[in-house]
């Protein structure tokens, strides 16, 4: 979950979410960086509108049984 929050975390701060940029801000949070993860994590994310996707996510909370 750190990877993507280290991505929100960017595109919140109006930044690109490079190799580089995801690797900074997992450093700065002392989290140990996997390289790998890090390249799938911006691979993942090329192309992707990430306000669009927000709006679009449904988050659905459980309904009781009557």
């Amino acid at each position: 979950m750190q990877y993507i929050y280290s991505a929100m975390v960017l595109y919140s701060a109006g930044k690109d979410i490079t190799e580089e940029s995801v690797t900074a801000v997992l450093n700065a949070a002392g989290a140990t960086v996997d390289p790998a993860k890090v390249k799938a994590l911006v691979a993942s994310l090329e192309g992707v509108d990430i306000k669009e996707a927000i709006a679009n996510a449904s988050v659905t909370a459980p309904v009781a049984a009557a």
